[in-house]
């Protein structure tokens, strides 16, 4: 392991005071006052549910009575088409503009939550209604040139004007979103990118956070501190046995057969990358997966029970760059793994460094930092990988003090970085694995989380299964 020269904590910033700190909370509170608004815009859309039925049930009392001909046909479809839109739009403004500038609605994990909403901000949210007004418009001028013969010519030409000018400023918010979204995306994970050295007396840990502009004293910068020691060390060696099994989802030929953790040397919570190798292979190599699983490789088809929706939504990695977790629950050979360690593959291709350990791993490796008196420092460095994955949680029950140490990690990683779970029983019996930890952990785990069950015969059974019948 290379050694560098040590490098002094940088200063923290100064605390606000006070009074700073009660002003901006206020002002911070103002939000609120937008909130009669959206219910306003509630009320609204009230009256459009009206003006549909109305419309509807004037086509249908003139249709049957034979007073309506095709084009009044055609017209008052068109006018039912666009209150739909306008609708449309209203929902749009009122969930993604209330949850981006009010406050979030608790929608993760339910089946019906909107694909756009799990990364709706003021960015996506410009660009969707422009397109919705553009669709809006285009439906008016389709009705304009129905009804051509009761239209003047004036009005279709200045309809046909305003149209392309909405079309025109759409197409510039769409390209002007594009640099915006993409600068957003290096903010947030822009952290993945360097390595971390953190020495026994916790040279580089929140403090360098704050000194680069993160937030809350807690997030990490896109540039890290480095300190180390040279002096001996006392090594642990925790041994991790290899698993050999037949499924495709679940397989744990590791890569090394001993994971080492040192006691009182500094160790790197992301590996060092070898310049030599590619990035995103050497992020690969380093996130220790058990296996290398692409989220191509996954047969959607085998479980019985899975929101497939949801899958695809996570492989746009969304959730990273939000801080979100995602928890896969379900019973041994349904693809938890292999959804866990597709996710954390793509994530490392995207440029995100991504640390995988089973919890018993994760365990040993908290529990031997707290030995040595580092935890919190354990804690800041993982910060480092803007992506952990903790793996068969639940397979076995932990004593209080190592429960506690996963309540810790979750706790310090809530709304900072984002933990992928994967776990044989819902989140409601955590309690048999954590105790009276279990509540706490799991509210913070579950609250900005993507809850993706799986249901299904295991596959390595299924596999033993033929293999008798033959």
């Amino acid at each position: 392991m290379p050694h560098h020269g040590h490098v002094p904590p940088p200063e923290p910033l100064p605390t606000p005071s006070q009074p700073t700190a009660i002003l901006g909370y206020s002002l911070f509170a103002t939000r609120w006052l937008q909130a009669p608004l959206y219910f306003g815009l509630v009320a609204a859309q009230g009256v459009y549910v009206y003006k549909f039925f109305r419309e509807l049930w004037t086509l249908i009392l003139r249709s049957v009575t034979g007073q309506a001909d095709e084009t009044y046909v055609m017209l008052a479809v068109l006018k039912l088409v666009d209150v739909v839109m306008i609708a449309n739009l209203l929902i749009m403004v009122i969930v993604g503009g209330y949850e981006t500038f009010v406050s979030r609605i608790g929608l993760q994990g339910h089946r019906d939550q909107p694909e756009w909403l799990s990364h709706v901000n003021s960015n996506v949210l410009k660009v969707k209604l422009a397109t919705a007004i553009v669709g809006i418009s285009s439906v008016h001028l389709l009705q304009m040139f129905v009804d051509v013969h009761h239209t003047s010519h004036h009005s279709l030409l200045w309809g046909t004007v305003i149209h392309m000018a909405f079309i025109a400023s759409a197409a510039i918010l769409a390209y002007m979103s594009g640099p915006m979204a993409a600068q957003g995306e290096r903010l947030h994970r822009g952290h993945g990118l360097t390595p971390v050295y953190a020495s026994h007396e916790g040279a580089a840990h929140e403090g360098a956070g704050r000194a680069a502009g993160g937030t809350n004293g807690s997030s990490v910068p896109a540039e890290f501190a480095v300190a180390a020691r040279t002096a001996p060390v006392a090594r642990v060696t925790v041994p991790i046995p290899a698993q050999t099994v037949s499924s495709p989802y679940e397989t744990y030929e590791t890569y090394d057969s001993y994971v080492s953790y040192d006691a009182h040397e500094t160790h790197e919570t992301c590996d060092v990358q070898d310049p030599a190798e590619p990035g995103a292979e050497a992020r690969i190599r380093e996130a220790r997966f058990p296996a290398r699983k692409l989220l191509e490789e996954f047969d959607e088809e085998y479980p019985r029970v899975l929101d497939r929706k949801a899958v695809h939504r996570l492989g746009g990695l969304d959730f990273v760059a939000a801080r979100r977790n995602v928890v896969f629950i379900g019973p041994p050979g349904t693809g938890k793994t292999h959804l866990a360690v597709g996710l954390g593959v793509r994530a490392c291709q995207s440029g995100h460094q991504v640390a995988f350990a089973t919890a018993a791993q994760w365990a040993a490796r908290l529990a031997d930092a707290r030995s040595a008196g580092r935890l919190t420092e354990e804690l800041a460095d993982l910060d480092a990988c803007p992506l952990l994955i903790v793996d068969e949680v639940g397979y076995t029950p932990l004593d209080p003090d190592t429960a506690h140490l996963f309540f810790q990690l979750v706790a310090h990683r809530y709304e900072r970085s984002s933990l992928i779970v994967t776990t044989d029983r819902p989140l409601g019996r955590w309690e048999e694995v954590f105790g009276g930890a279990a509540p706490a952990m799991v509210d913070r785990l579950a609250h900005h989380a993507e809850i993706v069950r799986l249901e299904g015969d295991s596959y390595r059974m299924r596999q033993v299964t033929s293999a008798w019948a033959e």
